[in-house]
């Protein structure tokens, strides 16, 4: 007689992988009829899942040019459902609790921030740089596009590849295309203006003198409409600017769309889809690259790396560049998509926001991070509001369930507290996050500190 233990291993990896998934499926199913809304769209999610988990993709023989054909399977398709997202977003059943899917606007926004969270992990997971001033590049990225693509300097009239602005509005005109390129320069040298002071350093003496430089730049734009007194105004202060000329191409402006089908959500979410895409793919060939190894034995042992011959400041200084790139890209675009630039977008919470999507999701998987970075942007956005409404409606005054309060509960209210338990709870439970680089997950599991040596030898 057989055990069930010795019946589960007697299966073949299709048969337990079918068992799995078969099991988490019809769990789900459950879910939402206890909890929300049960129809055919749940159906084809399921059977989705089915087909991308159950089958070993990755073990098919297909070879291209020495590349496996299998591998590209799952990360094809996720690319295809993202790509067709705006399609049916507002087709799919309701996440219990979560509430609806995402709009597609909100689909922006955390793309936004999965770009940054990736260009950040650059500099925190790579190099294991504790960078607490990310927001400064995110701000003069978005500065860039304004000061060239608005009225902001009106004195001048420079019009070049502009789409949807007329040729007598008066100050800089300039593509938003070349000026996503020109934001990640301009970020990229700052990063390295920056780094130089400061990557001499270490650990926390490194935190807290990046939180000092992230600090200055957001104090520079509240405070820019009288530049050090010299009645010079370069970010026109706490009013912000705007607008802000709209990204577009030929006769397709973004800020109205072209027709049904390129709409202006569906335009800034295709374009944001694929500076993600870009970012992920620099920043996998940049892990695997000569530079990406230097990176990651400077975050293992700095001082072992320096005796393996690897330049310690230049190096950190790329992690910075690169890191600075994404981020102003990202910051550019984003003041773009809003028409408009307020130095309220640039405190400090919003570089402890990019890290925790770092940490939460795995530092050094870039996978995990655009996990991270999607599941607290999308909270941030959409999430603890409908929470916030779920909570009210069954357990609020009048609730289905049972009143247990007398008010209705603002729960974004209490969103970086909620976020802090969040982090509290993977720390104390899966301190390498949730999906982590297979090098960082050993690091944790199997330590790196010092072993007794009597405990070695005996």
């Amino acid at each position: 007689m057989t055990t069930a233990g010795t019946w589960w291993g007697d299966r073949s990896v299709l048969e337990r992988r079918l068992a799995i998934g078969a099991a988490a499926v019809v769990i789900g199913w459950l879910l939402l009829v206890a909890f929300s809304s049960f129809d055919l769209s749940a159906v084809y999610v399921g059977l989705v899942f089915l087909a991308l988990y159950v089958p070993a993709w990755n073990r098919l023989p297909i070879r291209v040019r020495g590349i496996r054909m299998g591998r590209l399977v799952v990360p094809l398709a996720l690319i295809a459902l993202a790509l067709t997202y705006p399609f049916y977003w507002d087709r799919m059943f309701q996440v219990p609790i979560f509430g609806p899917f995402p709009e597609v606007g909100t689909g922006v926004y955390m793309l936004v921030f999965i770009m940054m969270a990736i260009g950040l992990n650059i500099v925190v997971g790579y190099a294991g740089l504790l960078d607490l001033g990310y927001v400064a590049f995110y701000a003069m990225g978005a500065y860039t596009v304004a000061w060239f693509a608005s009225v902001q300097f009106a004195k001048h009239n420079l019009h070049f590849w502009a789409v949807g602005v007329g040729s007598g509005v008066p100050g800089f005109h300039i593509s938003v295309w070349l000026l996503l390129l020109l934001a990640g320069l301009l970020t990229a040298v700052t990063g390295v203006i920056i780094g130089l002071p400061t990557l001499r350093l270490r650990g926390d003496y490194l935190a807290i003198v990046t939180l000092g430089f992230g600090e200055i730049l957001p104090q520079i734009a509240r405070n820019g409409d009288n530049l050090f007194g010299s009645g010079f105004n370069l970010t026109n202060g706490p009013n912000g600017i705007t607008p802000i000329d709209s990204p577009g191409f030929g006769g397709v402006n973004y800020l109205t769309g072209y027709n049904s089908f390129f709409t202006s959500d569906r335009l800034f979410y295709w374009t944001a889809l694929l500076l993600v895409l870009l970012t992920a793919f620099c920043s996998w060939r940049l892990r695997d690259s000569r530079l990406g190894r230097a990176w990651i034995a400077i975050r293992e042992d700095e001082t072992a790396a320096a005796a393996m011959g690897v330049p310690l400041m230049r190096t950190k200084t790329w992690a910075y560049a690169t890191g600075a790139f994404f981020g102003g890209v990202a910051g550019a675009f984003y003041a773009s998509f809003k028409s408009a630039t307020f130095p309220g977008d640039f405190f400090f919470n919003i570089s402890v926001f990019i890290l925790c999507m770092v940490i939460l999701g795995g530092m050094g998987n870039i996978l995990g991070v655009v996990l991270g970075a999607s599941f607290l942007a999308y909270l941030d956005r959409e999430g603890l509001a409908n929470i916030g409404g779920w909570l009210n409606t069954h357990f609020g005054p009048g609730g289905s369930t049972v009143g247990i309060w007398s008010t209705p509960i603002d729960v974004p209210k209490y969103e970086f507290g909620i976020f802090g338990i969040i982090l509290l709870v993977v720390m104390l439970f899966r301190p390498e996050g949730l999906i982590p680089s297979s090098r960082r997950a050993a690091e944790f599991h199997e330590g790196v500190a010092d072993q007794p040596l009597y405990d070695v030898t005996h």
